[in-house]
């Protein structure tokens, strides 16, 4: 990872991330007790996944076995998910020409966009309802749609 992931520190500076695959670290005691060793009770160290965050305050250096890094990023990924999925203080308003792919539209069913094909001045949009039914309508390029969220670009 580099410093444009968007990760910042308390006062809004990038923070550089580095992860390492296989580094074999010496065992040692944690307070849940020794450092993971192979299955067979072999005292070779398990692999671990290394993460090193370099704010400039300071140098982070965590590491973890790669059940722990899944578990992590499980748990990045839910956050980010919710993080996405909430609602946002207002709706906000954009021509049926610029709806993209996982907008959500305001109202009481939850609509998302499964796709938007612009053919000439009108657009088809293909919504996907929270039921997973799709049905797909027609608007003219300009109608204005309320979203009640909107992915980042590029998503």
């Amino acid at each position: 990872m580099s410093s444009g992931t968007g990760i910042t520190d308390a006062d809004g500076r990038p923070v550089p991330i580095t992860v390492t695959v296989d580094e074999h670290l010496p065992a040692t005691a944690t307070a849940g007790g020794p450092a993971p060793t192979a299955p067979d009770g072999d005292p070779t160290p398990a692999p671990r996944i290394g993460i090193r965050l370099t704010p400039p305050a300071g140098e982070l250096v965590w590491s973890c076995t790669p059940e722990a890094a899944r578990e992590l990023a499980a748990e990045l990924l839910r956050a980010a998910e919710e993080a996405e999925n909430a609602p946002t203080g207002r709706p906000v308003e954009v021509e049926a020409g610029e709806l993209r792919r996982g907008d959500v539209r305001d109202g009481d069913r939850a609509m998302t966009v499964e796709s938007a094909r612009i053919d000439g001045s009108t657009v088809h949009v293909t919504w996907k309802s929270g039921a997973g039914r799709s049905w797909t309508q027609v608007y003219a390029a300009d109608t204005a749609i309320t979203l009640k969220r909107r992915l980042p670009e590029g998503r």
